[in-house]
């Protein structure tokens, strides 16, 4: 019986890959951006009560500061997993996501430690066995324990056991770059604005990032179990700062795709950026990437449907494949559009400065000075 619940389960997967195929670049076709805002635990599920305060409660004051911020950002559209104090089943969180065919999916926590432990990290889905503490996603997918029918509704998943998830999540590679960049941004502007020690972006096993089919991020915002930390989180200049920062690092993912998905002029603090105009630098080098995943292909077209000039590389056990190369922007724009007619749909343009990967933005103003 248990094999034959993994069996569907996995077939549910890999449908669900498919029909993902149907919805990636909508962002380079509708102007609205969608995120989902899902604050952890909620109703009987308190989440962690570390010096006496409330995961929930915390979690949900800050997505409602972040959402309210959004909300007045021309063409961002907010969706909430709740807004108030109620339970909702964390496989139907990823559901509300999938739904609204959104943008990005953030989930909001707090963690919490038997020692001192403090500072501010994210997390994206790990797609292989490189995840080396499971503790963080163990503690974020209990709550599948108090829900009715869990056994029907995860097809046998273990909680306490979240490898059990490795190697049947199909949709997530489609994903990991964009949720890995999103993650950064967020993680880079809560460090270095707030001042928080430094936890990284890492992965881990987490069911509510795993059953989505977009980019996906949980912030774990701090340490209630680290008395200052804890009082910060749960003070109202902590959320509002909290939720500053995370929106800070969404707009900055959200400016990055829209220069991935416009001809026109990008403004940032006052400055343009034209990308009509024709540039060459020979230390900035533009490539498009077309795939990430844990397996090794050959660089042949056959592999790439049909296109040439494919070059891979290795990043924490996965690999990433890019079309062309180029220090000019207008040819690189042509190549991505090459690759999205060859079907490479969900293809992007990456740019590198002697060697190593920077962000478009960067590379964008170094191109214009």
């Amino acid at each position: 019986m248990q094999t034959s619940r993994l069996l569907v389960f996995v077939s549910f997967i890999i449908v669900l890959t498919f029909s993902s195929f149907i919805n990636v670049g909508k962002i380079q076709t509708n102007d609205e951006f969608i995120v989902v805002l899902d604050a952890g635990h909620g109703g009987k599920d308190p989440g962690n009560l570390g010096s006496g305060y409330k995961e929930k409660d915390i979690a949900l004051k800050i997505v409602l500061e972040i959402g309210r911020r959004l909300e007045k950002i021309p063409n961002v559209k907010v969706i909430y997993t709740r807004k108030k104090d109620v339970f909702i089943e964390l496989y139907e969180r990823p559901r509300i996501a999938n739904r609204a065919n959104a943008d990005l999916f953030i989930s909001v926590h707090c963690d919490s430690h038997t020692s001192q432990a403090h500072g501010a990290g994210t997390f994206v889905m790990a797609i292989n066995k490189m995840s080396q503490n499971l503790s963080v996603a163990k503690k974020e997918n209990a709550v599948i324990l108090l829900e009715d029918n869990y056994e029907e509704n995860y097809a046998g998943f273990d909680p306490n056991s979240p490898e059990s998830l490795i190697g049947t999540s199909l949709i997530v590679e489609e994903y990991l770059d964009q949720s890995i960049l999103a993650a950064s941004l967020i993680q880079k502007n809560i460090v270095k604005k707030l001042k928080r020690k430094d936890r990284k972006v890492k992965q881990d096993v987490f069911w509510v990032l795993h059953a989505t089919y977009m980019p996906s991020v949980l912030v774990e915002t701090g340490f209630l179990t680290y008395k200052k930390e804890g009082a910060y989180l749960n003070s109202k200049r902590g959320q509002l700062e909290m939720a500053r920062e995370i929106v800070n690092g969404i707009l900055d993912y959200k400016k990055t795709v829209d220069l991935n998905t416009t001809d026109n002029i990008f403004e940032n603090n006052d400055e343009n950026y034209s990308i009509e105009k024709p540039e060459i630098v020979t230390d900035i080098v533009f490539k498009v990437q077309i795939a990430a995943s844990s397996k090794s292909l050959e660089t042949k077209p056959y592999n790439f449907k049909g296109l040439n000039n494919i070059s891979r590389t290795k990043e924490n056990n996965l690999y990433k494949y890019y079309y062309g190369k180029t220090s000019n922007y207008n040819t690189i724009k042509k190549l991505e559009e090459e690759a999205k007619t060859a079907g490479f749909k969900t293809g992007y343009i990456v740019a590198f400065k002697a060697g190593e990967k920077i962000t478009l933005t960067e590379a964008l103003k170094t191109t214009a000075n």
